[in-house]
């Protein structure tokens, strides 16, 4: 039968002849029409295919929300199909088996499938005689071509023993019979049955919504030309909800910007909240219709949550069946929901027309709740939202939360959360918070000020406790920190100590970032005083400490930090190293960089700088903090190496400007004295003015070795080579200097050898410093220590020691093979999974940790490792991974 032509032929409506239903009304031809197409219906193609395997499987389930698209993909798919379709549209009055049974029956002789004249219709619309559904199944399985059958809004049909008996006829009409079911809701077959056999075919909610591409076909059907990131966010904010979408660029069409209607357009006006309001809303009973407009505050909410909101014990009912019947419930995983984000906008928007003022209470209701049982961020945002501050504000101190302000809360910052916080209180809690978030964004006045009057409070205002007192010495820690001060951080730190043990051991527990916290600010000021030994212990003991999320962002600046220290002590991989840790605990966790410092990058720039990369040291020093980082020890160390970046460039005036620059603090650094020191007496060394170097570093009276080495340095550029060598004699014999502090004393004293002629002296010391320089490729200390070194340098035994990494390799082919790889390129090149051990490599991971990244078994990876060894020509973990950037593979 030509189902188009039917249309035509029978007015919609109309009754069909052939007699009446169980009661006595005449069949309508509406339920058995096939629904008409829009003129900007768009034709998915993959939807389309998809559909198309029901004609291989007994059945097909197309399930989705309302305004979800299904029921015209699946009239399109069956007005295309090349043969006849049975269609049946259930309705409110088809109720009961016995009126199930007889529009079906009507509907397959509407659509030229002829039922037996033995199959009477059902007289009684309640039930159903047994022998009929035997004799339908035994006559469809009859069929020399199997019969497709359409039944739209099956969820209306709740009786369960209508699915039971449409069950029997689909099992036994079989191969006769192809059954599609186009429901909002799951129907009530046995479809594990089905799913196990591979028996069905499925297109679900998430299979229906429009992809950007079809959203921009369909936007185009309706006029419109979009932008893609216009049509990404209407896409985005819609979910691809078919309705949504059509709803949008119909009003969007009259609007004369259409582009800015879509971007700004308001969810809870017009047609499309029309249409979720009747289809959606007003179908659910009064105690749902509540459920929904309460939670239409939350971003996501479970059964528990839901119940604090209307104070009754219904929710997990409600939301399990809202769920199950696509009612824009959407399951959020671990028992927890969310609403498809227009429907929750247009609640949000009824829930304040209809119920001014309640907003505001039902935040705070969720904020309660969810300080027992939720997550900070989300209590935090509820009770910001309901402006309930002094409640906030006692939570964070009284629970110990304090320092989740500065271990990572989501995307927000601190000061955000609380920017409607205004005017004073007697409450010592909301000063705690307001000196947490002063002192978050490094606004060191503000936050003391409310420090001091929050001190105040808890000593006249009775509100004193440990908790409060243990927040204080925390955000005290922290002011030391920021203002330079360690006697400030130590004393901050030594009374919190003396606070723990009255303070609940469970509130401890929970809170190792408070501890991970202090000692990292101690450790911090340490560095900041000179005491480096000690601030090396403490931050050792930080990035020792648990791995959790919590202690994440104390174990990444403790990473920088001891980065530093190596830096200093003259190891350059071992600070390579623990900054590509720092990268690693980032990506663990989805974290960033602490804010405010990014240490490990300028770290990162000074051993590139030894290495003479002045280029990928400007690079990194381009992604670093501002010379006036409110951390003083970040400040120092990036004036230090921007300076030698500088002189480096040969700008000695810049680079003596910048080195000069005062770094804002209480106490002076003798560590940052001296490294201010350093550039000063070589900018001066690059003059031609050794005496005034040598001043600069008495001046600075530094006891640390690198300016010790400089001073010799400059003494014997001043021709006194005798106070250059006792000075070196004087330095300390400990075994933790590394190359970057043993090779610029070589040099020095290799130097002094040279001027006393004593070549043979000079010809060990260069060996020593070449052997040792070599396996960090230390250029810059050879490069910089004058031209007197280029003849011993080109004698053949140094030479060798000085080949392929400071000077070229003389047995290396100085040109590249036509047609084989250049001197920048591997010999092979590496597949996609060396590739992505080689990443995994410069992030430090262990081999467990890249095997279980990468789903494969540890042997696995050993194997690509030694294959990415052998194409690189190198040997260790650390070499593959700086020739691999030496190639620009990472």
């Amino acid at each position: 039968m030509d189902v188009a032509a039917t249309d035509r032929d029978v007015p919609r409506g109309a009754p069909v002849p052939g007699g009446a239903d169980p009661l006595g009304d005449p069949f309508l031809r509406t339920r058995f029409a096939l629904p008409g197409r829009p003129g900007t219906f768009l034709r998915r193609d993959r939807l389309v295919e998809h559909l198309g395997q029901a004609l291989l499987t007994p059945l097909t389930v197309v399930n989705g929300s309302a305004g979800a698209g299904k029921t015209l993909l699946v009239a399109d798919w069956a007005a295309h199909l090349g043969r006849p379709v049975t269609w049946l549209t259930l309705d409110a009055a088809v109720e009961g088996p016995g009126m199930f049974w007889a529009q079906l029956l009507q509907a397959l002789n509407a659509h030229g499938v002829p039922v037996p004249t033995a199959l009477d219709l059902p007289a009684d619309a309640t039930r159903v005689h047994h022998t009929l559904l035997s004799r339908l199944a035994w006559e469809l399985a009859g069929h020399d071509r199997p019969v497709t059958v359409v039944i739209d809004e099956f969820d209306r049909m709740t009786d369960p023993e209508v699915a039971r008996q449409l069950e029997f006829v689909l099992r036994h009409a079989r191969p006769g019979l192809r059954l599609v079911l186009v429901s909002r809701t799951e129907p009530l077959l046995p479809l594990h049955r089905y799913r196990l056999a591979g028996e069905m075919t499925e297109i679900r909610d998430a299979d229906l919504a429009f992809t950007i591409e079809e959203a921009v076909d369909l936007l185009e059907l309706h006029g419109l030309s979009l932008a893609a990131p216009v049509a990404r966010a209407l896409v985005e904010r819609t979910r691809g909800w078919a309705a949504g979408l059509r709803l949008s660029a119909l009003a969007a069409r009259s609007s004369p910007d259409p582009e800015l209607y879509l971007k700004e357009f308001e969810a809870g006006r017009g047609t499309i909240a029309d249409f979720l309001l009747a289809e959606v809303l007003e179908r659910q009973p009064p105690e749902t219709q509540d459920l929904l407009l309460r939670i239409s505050v939350l971003d996501r909410f479970c059964p528990g949550l839901a119940d604090a909101l209307t104070q009754r014990r219904d929710a997990a009912t409600i939301l399990a069946e809202l769920h199950r019947r696509n009612a824009f419930v959407e399951d959020f995983g671990h028992g927890w929901y969310r609403l498809h984000p227009l429907f929750r906008e247009i609640l949000l928007a009824h829930l304040r027309r209809r119920a001014p003022g309640l907003e505001t209470q039902l935040h705070r209701s969720a904020a309660r709740w969810l300080r027992r049982s939720g997550t900070l961020p989300e209590m935090l945002a509820h009770g910001a939202a309901g402006q309930d501050w002094t409640y906030l504000a006692r939570a964070l101190v009284e629970d110990l939360e304090i320092g989740r302000l500065f271990t990572g809360l989501g995307p927000a910052e601190p000061e955000d959360w609380f920017a409607g916080m205004d005017g004073e209180t007697p409450d010592p809690a909301t000063n705690l918070v307001r000196a947490a978030c002063e002192l978050s964004r490094s606004d060191l006045d503000r936050g003391l000020a409310h420090l001091r009057r929050a001190e105040e409070q808890l000593a006249s205002g009775g509100r004193d406790s440990p908790e409060a007192r243990l927040t204080c010495a925390l955000l005290e820690a922290l002011a030391g920190r920021l203002a330079g001060s360690a006697r400030l951080a130590e004393r901050a730190t030594r009374s919190a100590r003396r606070l723990m043990p009255r303070t609940p051991s469970r509130l401890l527990e929970r809170h190792p970032e408070l501890h991970a916290l202090l000692l990292t600010h101690t450790g911090s000021s340490a560095l900041w005083a000179g005491r480096l030994d000690e601030a090396r212990d403490v931050l050792t003991a930080v990035a020792r400490g648990p791995r959790t999320a919590a202690t994440a962002l104390p174990r990444m600046e403790a990473f920088e930090h001891l980065a530093l220290l190596d830096h200093l002590d003259g190891r350059p991989g071992a600070a390579e190293r623990k900054v590509l840790a720092m990268t690693a605990e980032a990506e663990r966790y989805g974290l960033t960089p602490p804010r405010g410092s990014g240490l490990g990058q300028v770290v990162l720039a000074a051993v590139a700088l030894g290495r003479d990369d002045v280029d990928r040291a400007e690079a990194l020093l381009a992604g670093a903090p501002a010379p006036w980082s409110p951390d003083p020890v970040a400040a120092a160390a990036v004036r230090a190496v921007r300076a030698s970046v500088l002189l480096a460039r040969g700008r000695t005036g810049a680079a003596l400007a910048v080195a000069v620059r005062p770094v804002p603090a209480a106490d002076a650094s003798p560590w940052a004295q001296g490294t201010a020191a350093l550039v000063v007496a070589d900018v001066h060394l690059a003059e031609g003015r050794p005496d005034a170097a040598v001043e600069a570093l008495r001046q600075a009276a530094v006891d640390q070795p690198l300016c010790t080495i400089a001073l010799a340095r400059a003494h014997l550029a001043a021709g006194d080579p005798g106070t250059a060598l006792r000075l070196l004699d004087g330095l300390p014999a400990h075994g933790r200097s590394g190359p970057g502090v043993t090779v610029p004393a070589a040099l020095v004293r290799a130097r002094a050898a040279a001027l006393d002629g004593d070549r043979a002296t000079v010809r060990r010391l260069l060996a020593k410093a070449l052997a040792e320089g070599r396996r960090e490729e230390l250029r810059r200390p050879f490069r910089s220590t004058g031209p007197w070194i280029d003849a011993f340098l080109a004698e053949p035994s140094l030479r060798a020691h000085a080949a392929g990494w400071l000077l070229p390799d003389p047995q290396a082919p100085q040109d590249p093979i036509p047609g084989g790889p250049g001197p920048g390129t591997p010999v092979e090149e590496l597949s996609e999974r060396e590739h992505d051990v080689l990443e995994r490599l410069a992030r430090a991971m262990s081999t467990e940790d890249i095997a279980a990244d990468l789903y494969v078994s540890v042997n696995t990876v050993k194997t690509h490792l030694k294959s990415v060894y052998r194409k690189l020509s190198v040997h260790r973990r650390n070499d593959a991974v700086r020739r691999a950037r030496e190639l620009g593979l990472l």
